[in-house]
């Protein structure tokens, strides 16, 4: 009876969803491609349901709008009165192994490119080296324990545990740990030309 009950039913149509999904959050195929770190060309042929993903490209794409593939198969555009949660594993994060940092985006993905907010985790000797953003991004960082070093335009600031840093990030920076154990932050990203 089950399967016969599955026969019945159509698989979902991913790639409509996902495109009314990016488009809802106002973002390019360019913009989930460099999220999700799914190619432009392969989101095109999704998107056109050429295309079908696997799980674990359909999981990426959850990630990049903050869902959990559950969510993402539930989802209906209009349906945005209810809370969503974001659990720790759903959480997108980007890292470097060679730098020792984590990012963990905890912004919604509507947002991008004029407010974000991460948070920062730097190991020992962790650094977060930025090249310069668009034309009057600020960022704004609180460290929440640890200590941080902030290095721009060739002037340095240190910021302790509890004390927040506010900064133009249209030229090159970089948060450096300067303590030997982890060290944690909230850094907000603010587009300002946005």
């Amino acid at each position: 009876m089950t399967t016969h009950h599955l026969e019945e039913e159509s698989p979902p149509k991913i790639g409509s969803l996902i495109q009314s999904l990016r488009t809802q959050r106002g973002m390019t195929l360019e913009d989930l491609s460099r999220i999700a770190g799914v190619s432009k060309s392969m989101l095109s042929e999704i998107e056109r349901d050429r295309a079908n993903p696997t799980i674990a490209v359909t999981w990426r794409l959850a990630n990049a709008f903050g869902m959990g593939l559950d969510q993402l198969f539930a989802s209906t555009v209009e349906d945005s009165a209810t809370i969503q949660l974001v659990s720790v594993p759903e959480t997108p994060t980007m890292s470097s192994n060679f730098h020792h940092y984590q990012l963990r985006i905890l912004g919604p993905m509507s947002l991008a490119g004029k407010y974000e907010w991460y948070e920062l985790i730097l190991a020992k000797e962790g650094k977060l080296q930025s090249e310069a953003h668009d034309p009057g991004t600020e960022e704004h960082l609180t460290v929440i324990s640890g200590e941080v070093e902030i290095t721009q335009n060739g002037q340095i600031q240190i910021v302790q545990q509890g004390e927040t840093a506010r900064y133009k990030a249209d030229v090159p920076h970089t948060i450096q740990n300067l303590r030997t154990g982890e060290t944690r932050g909230l850094l907000v990203v603010i587009h300002n030309n946005s």
